[in-house]
């Protein structure tokens, strides 16, 4: 994030710490949702073990930012672009640890998946996993590389992941209507979308918080998304799903 010489060196010192500590938790989350998605797509429950083993790791580096920034903000009393880099700090490593959690979660679904048959359904998985990890990608190298524009270009991406959960929803009710016997395996399949669907919502809150830390300025138009999920209505004589308040054909 950005930087900046302190007279107090010591300040200087912890900034920089507080920013190794968000950049570690950004390069394990980012291993956490590569390694789950290999292991949902290997059917590896060995690896879906490691990566909720590695989410502690993440929880530590929450607590010790967290530690470090009350810290901060009791002893040296910053001020303007200092006070606004170390409280975003705090929400920085609020959605990374989310992200870990969701990471871990998907690894759960996948060891419990492992236990029964699974469906057809499961190929949106890894075209939405790809998509969220470009997300992720891309908002850790804003932040690495205090780019604004990066940011923007990441907070209107996420659109792209809610029509591609969408999709992958619709597809998922409609084997679970097709054969119950798909739905045990189908309802994991859709935490695990459900689950990758919010890890692009909290990159797109570092997107907005990193925007906020570089130019000062808080982004007040609406964010754009596209998940309709929750308003879904299923006709279980035809089979056909459509959205509420929305024409059907």
């Amino acid at each position: 994030m950005v930087t900046g010489d302190h007279i107090v060196k010591s300040f200087d010192t912890e900034l920089g710490e507080l920013d190794t500590k968000l950049s570690q938790m950004g390069g394990l989350v980012e291993a956490e949702l590569h390694d789950s998605l290999i292991a949902f797509s290997k059917r590896d429950s060995r690896l879906a073990e490691r990566v909720i083993a590695t989410d502690v790791r993440v929880d530590q580096l929450f607590e010790d930012v967290e530690q470090t920034v009350v810290k901060m903000l009791a002893l040296r009393q910053p001020m303007a672009s200092d006070l606004r880099r170390i409280v975003a700090s705090l929400r920085l490593s609020a959605d990374l640890e989310r992200i870990g959690d969701y990471a871990a979660n998907v690894a759960k679904r996948t060891i419990a998946l492992n236990q029964v048959q699974t469906v057809r359904a499961q190929g949106g998985i890894p075209a939405l996993g790809r998509l969220v990890q470009h997300l992720l990608k891309d908002v850790l190298d804003a932040m690495a590389d205090n780019d604004a524009d990066k940011a923007l270009d990441v907070r209107a991406r996420d659109e792209h992941v809610d029509e591609l959960y969408n999709s992958v929803f619709r597809e998922l009710l409609t084997y679970m209507m097709e054969d119950p016997r798909n739905i045990t395996a189908a309802t994991h399949i859709l935490f695990i979308a459900k689950n990758l669907e919010r890890i692009g919502d909290h990159a797109t809150n570092i997107a907005e918080t990193l925007y906020f830390v570089i130019t000062g300025t808080q982004l007040r138009d609406a964010r754009p998304k596209s998940d309709v999920t929750s308003l879904t209505l299923v006709d279980h004589d035809s089979g056909v799903s459509t959205v509420a308040g929305q024409p059907n054909g």
